[in-house]
């Protein structure tokens, strides 16, 4: 890439971009284009390289926790090797490192899919000249320069200035979003400062010519095109961690923290009462197992790898784990408008004709609805009232002056097939039965005038042998057999007119009817709907004639309107604390207008245009975007600048987008998500979720989706970690009361971390939701995974938990009984009730016992393999266990039952005293 790659011949003529490419007519010569291509090198993007295979595994195996496990099982190997015994606690502790190593790296290695898609886009063949002949080449062959022909169906290859056009139509859905096809013209020279999307001397790689061909000298080619800026962008966009990351970091530094600090208390206690450095060396190893939760993170891969199945049955396909928590956290979403938050379907609301407006009702595709009719304040001069037929003709007209169709499919649905604003013409028609195929087998078109963005109309001439379509025009068309009818933009179109018909019939349209037109046209415009005129000529033959002279026949409004689950949605978000925002290329009064119907906003409210947007300094957008929830005429690449302001904020962001310039943006939020219907595959692959159904709704499904799994794994680590400071306190207190030996040996722990709790913590994963999920705000950004009584539920539980055990071994100890073996069933039995306490902050009395039967079989089937470790010999011979009597298994048991006993107590105690204090 070189930075003499300019972008500015949009701004020169034909002969000045040729000249200041120092290209020619007849391209360049291949001498000429081989020094180029070793200056500025070929025409592709550069991919930023990734991290190798080695620095991410290596990255899994730096985490604290698991540095920690490893420097336990060197010195666990060290002794038993001095103990000449088999070093089985090392070797565990060195498997379940390699393990989680291994899921994490399996979790974050990922190709660069997004870019790898951009790259695709940008290599179609093409035809170049050289040395004054036309050749096909490879695109990555083209440098700045070189002269391309262009016809219906290629892709462009790099930007370009074009030299000649015929009847170029450009769909720039790639980089713009847009569907509509964009017509070029090669003879304009544009202001400097024209925004790129408004270049219509120019193409842009990526792009595809939908119809007519064109010349064009390239102008940049590879990182320098605006397709290599937006793979630039994605290269250097990072949302960094989501949440449930940051808080599992957080989670680590403290454990181990906690761990090494507690350790040493002991070790010096243990060493001032007279304990040996070995015992105490051992306690150490035990306690450093303890703290580590080695089945958290496996656990916690589960219950998002859960999370992402129920979300597909509810329409949102997840692409990355970490997005189902990120999902509950999410404080903003940014979502676009058409096809989103409405149903990308025009639907006409409303007509003008004579001086009446219809207002017409009825939903979606379905040709059905009414027609309500209420008179207007004529214009000075005219007649109030509409002509009979006229309102028939005006639909007529409409479906003539188009080309969409209205099919009803086998289950009976209806879809356009076709321009959805053209669609909802024939959509309007039907609803006065008026059937559109029939209507052009019966009136054909003889001639017509395409619709251009330069023209901004569409013209064609009907057959009428019997001038019946006419009729309700009266006399002005006697003797008519050709009709000729417009459509297209209201100021264009009125302004042709020199006629139209009042409650009287056909009469001049002075200078003062004109403007009550356009004004009318104004206020529907003002409403947010897009406004459409139509006209007629009786008696014009062919397009060979001017257009003027025609009789203005009304107007039609239309609106693609919100979707009907949107507004609730919308009112879900604000009750849960997520603030909604639009984000649209649309005219603001559209957006505004939306925005207003769905609750967004009201008709006061703020709407930043993209221009005001880019006038803004970084801080001043900052407070912008905290105020505003709507958004206008923004382009694709300016949602990156909102997307940092809220994140600058301290907002969790999901931001929502379908095309290649949406991608930035949508790797650059926490949560992207990209549409599944309309979306290209680049915003696809750099997303984080597809929303299968393209619908906002969906993604507040998912939201809620992402609180329960939140809401899941807070609950069991909870119950993990309370198991883990229970051991703790148990091992702790071993040598401070001058037992020799550890309760708990290594493998014994790694089996607790790992079955006892990890079967039961994987069940309490498929929790069913509790009630008014969705009305709480989220989780504070930042905020610790011990915040909300998380920590002092861990805590408080767990040192209950302890000296509940450390009471048991006093007692079994002194009884001169297999006291460890007790100590390791207590903990491992206790944990079962702990499990079924866990499920809900409710007493389990008012919990459904049967809405979670996996917790249930978790909890049987535990109990049975520790019952295995104590009496069947081989199991207990290499877990260190002695088969107990009877009397000592009871005595287990009861310990047990009185840590659930206090579990379930203390959750009666706190609804108490959560009523006491409401009715004081």
């Amino acid at each position: 890439m070189s930075s003499n790659q300019t972008s500015t011949w949009h701004a020169l003529s034909v002969g000045d971009a040729l000249a200041d490419l120092k290209s020619s007519p007849d391209g360049l010569s291949t001498a000429e284009v081989s020094r180029r291509l070793a200056e500025i090198g070929l025409n592709r993007l550069e991919l930023k390289a990734g991290r190798s295979t080695l620095e991410i595994l290596w990255d899994q195996f730096s985490n604290i926790m698991l540095i920690m496990l490893l420097v336990v099982a060197a010195v666990s190997a060290g002794i038993d090797l001095y103990q000449q015994t088999f070093p089985k606690d090392a070797i565990a502790i060195l498997v379940i490192v390699i393990l989680n190593g291994l899921l994490g790296y399996a979790q974050e290695s990922r190709a660069q899919k997004a870019l790898l898609a951009l790259r695709d886009m940008a290599q179609p063949l093409v035809q170049v000249r050289r040395d004054g002949q036309w050749l096909r080449l490879a695109s990555e062959e083209l440098v700045p320069g070189d002269l391309i022909r262009l016809e219906a169906g290629d892709r462009v290859p790099a930007d370009a200035r074009l030299i000649e056009v015929a009847d170029l139509g450009v769909r720039e859905a790639a980089l713009t979003g847009e569907a509509d096809a964009v017509f070029k013209k090669a003879d304009l020279v544009l202001d400097p400062a024209t925004p790129v999307l408004e270049r219509q001397n120019c193409v842009f790689q990526g792009t595809e010519v939908v119809r007519g061909r064109g010349v064009a000298v390239i102008g940049a080619t590879g990182m320098a095109t605006e397709l290599g800026q937006i793979a630039e962008l994605i290269n250097t966009a990072d949302s960094g961690n989501t949440p449930l990351q940051d808080r599992l970091d957080g989670l680590a530094n403290v454990l181990v923290a906690s761990a090494l600090a507690l350790v040493a208390v002991v070790v010096m206690l243990g060493w001032f009462l007279g304990q040996s450095l070995l015992n105490l060396l051992e306690v150490s190893l035990s306690m450093a197992v303890a703290i580590v939760p080695e089945g958290l993170p496996a656990v916690i891969t589960v219950t998002l790898a859960i999370g992402t199945q129920r979300m597909v049955r509810r329409a949102a396909l997840i692409r990355r784990l970490p997005a189902v928590e990120g999902l509950g956290s999410v404080t903003v979403i940014c979502s676009d408008k058409t096809g989103t938050l409405t149903q990308n379907r025009q639907v006409v609301q409303e007509l003008r004709l004579g001086t009446s407006r219809v207002v017409v009702s009825g939903q979606g595709y379905v040709p059905t609805g009414t027609f309500d009719s209420a008179a207007l304040t004529p214009p000075a001069g005219a007649t109030e009232g509409v002509v009979p037929g006229l309102q028939q003709l005006l639909l007529q007209a409409g479906v003539l002056c188009s080309d969409a169709e209205l099919k009803q499919d086998h289950d009976g649905s209806w879809e356009i097939l076709g321009d959805p604003t053209e669609g909802a013409l024939s959509v309007v028609a039907g609803k006065l039965d008026i059937d559109d195929f029939a209507l052009r087998n019966q009136y054909r078109r003889a001639a017509e005038i395409p619709f251009s963005s330069e023209r901004q109309l569409m013209a064609v001439w009907i057959d009428d042998p019997s001038g019946a379509l006419q009729a309700p025009l009266g006399n002005s068309a006697s003797g008519s057999k050709r009709l000729l009818i417009s459509k297209g933009a209201p100021e264009v179109i009125i302004g042709q007119c020199d006629r139209w018909v009042d409650g009287s019939g056909v009469v001049a349209l002075d200078n003062t009817q004109r403007d009550w037109w356009l004004q009318q046209a104004q206020e529907l415009a003002a409403s947010g709907l897009r406004v459409l005129a139509f006209a007629c000529g009786p008696n014009h033959q062919s397009p060979d004639h001017e257009l003027d002279g025609q009789l203005l026949l009304g107007l039609m409004a239309q609106l693609d309107p919100a979707r009907p689950e949107v507004s609730q949605a919308v009112a879900t978000c604000r009750l849960a604390g997520i603030r909604p925002v639009m984000i649209t290329g649309d005219h603001p009064l559209t957006a505004r207008a939306i925005g207003s119907a769905i609750g967004l906003t009201d008709d006061t409210g703020d709407v930043i245009l993209g221009r005001q947007l880019e006038a803004m300094d970084d801080g001043e957008l900052q407070q912008a975007v905290a105020r505003c929830s709507v958004y206008a005429r923004v382009a694709p690449e300016q949602k990156l600048r909102i997307v940092k302001a809220l994140q600058a904020n301290k907002q969790i962001v999901a931001m929502t987008g379908d095309g290649v310039n949406d991608a930035p943006a949508l790797k650059q939020a926490h949560i992207g998500v990209a549409m599944g219907i309309t979306g290209t595959e680049v915003s696809k692959e750099a997303a984080d979720m597809v929303l299968l159904d393209d619908n906002f709704a969906t993604i507040v499904n998912a939201v809620e989706e992402g609180r329960l799994v939140y809401a899941n794994i807070r609950r069991f680590v909870k119950y993990i970690l309370g198991s883990n400071v229970g051991e703790l306190v148990t091992i702790a207190a071993a040598p401070l009361l001058g037992l020799v030996g550890v309760p708990l040996t290594p493998l014994q722990i790694l089996w607790m971390n790992l079955v006892t709790d990890g079967l039961p913590a994987l069940a309490l994963a498929l929790e069913p939701g509790e009630k008014g999920l969705m009305q709480r705000p989220p989780a504070e950004p930042g905020e610790s995974i011990f915040a909300a009584g998380t920590g002092t539920y861990i805590l408080r539980t767990g040192i209950v938990f302890g000296l509940m055990t450390v009471a048991m071994m006093v007692i079994a100890a002194r009884r001169d009984e297999p006291w460890a073996t007790m100590v390791f069933t207590t903990l491992c039995l206790a944990q079962m009730g702990h499990a079924l306490s866990a499920r809900s902050t409710l007493p389990l009395f008012q919990v459904n016992p049967l809405s979670n039967p996996a917790l249930l079989g978790s909890v049987t089937l535990t109990t049975l393999l520790q019952m295995l470790l104590l009496y069947v010999p081989a199991l207990s011979g290499f877990f260190g266990t002695t088969p107990l009597a009877g009397e000592d298994l009871l005595l287990c048991i009861g310990f047990s039952l009185l840590f659930f006993l206090f579990l379930e107590l203390e959750k009666i105690w706190r609804l108490w005293r959560r009523g006491a204090n409401a009715n004081a």
